[in-house]
């Protein structure tokens, strides 16, 4: 008996086979494994996976070539570099020398230094002007860009989250923070983070006794960051992951009191309806979404977002974080403030979800939302950070090599 025989007899039929050679073989009857490979080695042969850093990289270069032009080459060898972190000290732990230690390091607060900078132009600006007064039909006596920088930095209001300290290191200087250390009481000395995440927290601006909802907040940065203003009356911090909650609570525990945590209601509600929860209730919002985490997906396979297996769910980002920026706006009272941001230089999650929500507040609940202005965080922050100097709503700072922090996109909204 040929193979072939031997086969039909094992358990295929003769109808199977006219239904052709890859039917045949996988209408097999019997119970016995079957290599098709042996037989048909074209079978057997897949094309081999793409790995998702390229996907993402792809993507970028196609969308991100386009939206930031002759940038985008520095912007993508910085995302492919070792990013800089900031060190974010916690006013709950016993770390009076820490400051000290940094600055030895040559490290500084960012966060203190705006204000200061601020004056420093604003008195500059000044003497210069006193100076050159009488030169105005002749000549400009500072070029426009100095006159706007003196003019953002007048119009900056007071940080009122000046407790909030966080320590980087000078442009172009890699040094690395050594991991965060326990005090007497178990309280670890500083959170390390990417410092650009701290300005959508300081766009917030906490007011003392604010009430404060985090409507994603794991795994818990910017809740730390929120907690260390010492000004919240209430916090609400919300995600709807059950892993990445624990992370949050991990956090809590490892930086906060007991007395400062009870302050603290941790949830694991979906945002997208946390209206129908609390509505109406908070003076500040931080809606920091889901998105394609540039960052991490060109550098990292594991939970990447452009595996092929999340396609739909990527392409789904901008409808879920619209969603949720919603949310975030009715889940805030008239007056209150709600700060959107990600982490992603995609214009689609980032001013088209902002443009898009002013649309839907007015069209579908009658409430009118105004884009407040951060242009002053340029001006502020234009020695620690890079911003992209052309949003249409918001800012976002941009990966650089010499200051190697986001990309962190922020927006400000206020309920009217």
């Amino acid at each position: 008996m040929d193979f072939w025989q031997h086969r039909i007899n094992a358990g295929f039929s003769q109808k199977n086979m006219k239904a052709g050679w890859g039917s045949w073989v996988w209408r097999y009857q019997g119970v016995l494994p079957f290599n098709t490979s042996i037989i048909f080695p074209h079978k057997a042969t897949t094309a081999p996976r793409i790995p998702s850093t390229r996907l993402a990289l792809h993507h970028f270069d196609t969308s991100y070539g386009l939206h930031l032009g002759a940038l985008w080459p520095s912007v993508r060898a910085a995302l492919l570099c070792e990013q800089k972190y900031g060190a974010l000290l916690n006013n709950f732990a016993a770390a009076d020398h820490v400051p000290r230690e940094l600055e030895l390091l040559n490290a500084t607060d960012f966060v203190s230094e705006a204000p200061q900078k601020a004056q420093q132009w604003q008195r500059g600006a000044a003497v210069g002007e006193a100076a050159t007064g009488c030169q105005e039909d002749s000549g400009e006596s500072r070029t426009g860009l100095q006159a706007e920088m003196v003019t953002q930095a007048e119009m900056a209001p007071p940080l009122c989250t000046s407790k909030i300290k966080c320590y980087t290191f000078p442009r172009g200087d890699i040094t690395r923070f050594r991991p965060a250390r326990p005090d007497a009481l178990g309280f670890l000395d500083y959170y390390l983070m990417d410092a650009a995440s701290l300005l959508p927290v300081l766009a917030l601006d906490v007011q003392p006794d604010d009430f404060v909802l985090d409507l994603c907040a794991a795994p818990g940065g910017k809740t730390l960051a929120l907690l260390q203003t010492g000004f919240c009356g209430y916090l609400a911090a919300n995600d709807v992951s059950a892993s990445r909650t624990k992370r949050l609570y991990h956090i809590l525990h490892s930086y906060v009191p007991k007395e400062v945590r009870d302050t603290v209601s941790v949830t694991s509600y979906d945002g997208r309806d946390w209206d129908q929860v609390k509505g109406g209730t908070f003076h500040k919002v931080l809606v920091d979404v889901p998105c394609t985490t540039d960052r991490h997906s060109a550098m990292e396979e594991e939970n990447n977002i452009f595996h092929k297996r999340r396609t739909k769910e990527r392409q789904m980002l901008p409808m879920l974080q619209l969603q949720l920026l919603m949310a975030g706006i009715l889940a805030a009272r008239p007056g209150g403030a709600v700060v959107y941001s990600t982490c992603s230089l995609s214009p689609l999650q980032n001013e088209c979800v902002v443009e898009r929500a002013l649309d839907v507040a007015g069209a579908h609940f009658n409430i009118s939302v105004h884009v407040e202005a951060l242009s002053h965080f340029r001006t502020l922050f234009q020695d620690t950070f890079s911003f992209f100097s052309d949003c249409r709503l918001g800012e976002l700072v941009l990966p650089h090599l010499t200051a190697n922090f986001g990309p962190m996109y922020f927006c400000k909204l206020r309920r009217m």
